[in-house]
């Protein structure tokens, strides 16, 4: 009972993820958000592929956000951003 629970919420933070991704390419907030789509579809990424290497980077900030008890770190999310397909080391 509790792994249906549990993936529920799994695919739930996976969604608003996403649209939090979908929501700065479309703003064009941060730059580096739009600039990283564009290069990774370029290069032949499928666009599920993108905005789920996007959200891996975003929730890899907030984890650390969270566990340090700090701002959440632009600079560095726009630098994670800028490398993909690379993810960031503990993430790989």
């Amino acid at each position: 009972m509790t792994d249906d629970i549990d993936d529920g919420e799994e695919a739930f933070a996976e969604a608003t993820l996403t649209q939090a991704i979908e929501n700065q390419i479309e703003a064009g907030e941060p730059p580096a958000a739009r600039a990283t789509f564009n290069k990774l579809t370029l290069v032949g990424y499928e666009r599920d592929e993108i905005l789920q290497l996007m959200a891996l980077v975003l929730a890899h900030e907030i984890d650390a956000m969270l566990a340090a008890d700090r701002p959440f770190d632009t600079e560095w999310y726009e630098r994670a951003l800028r490398a993909l397909p690379d993810l960031p080391e503990d993430q790989a």
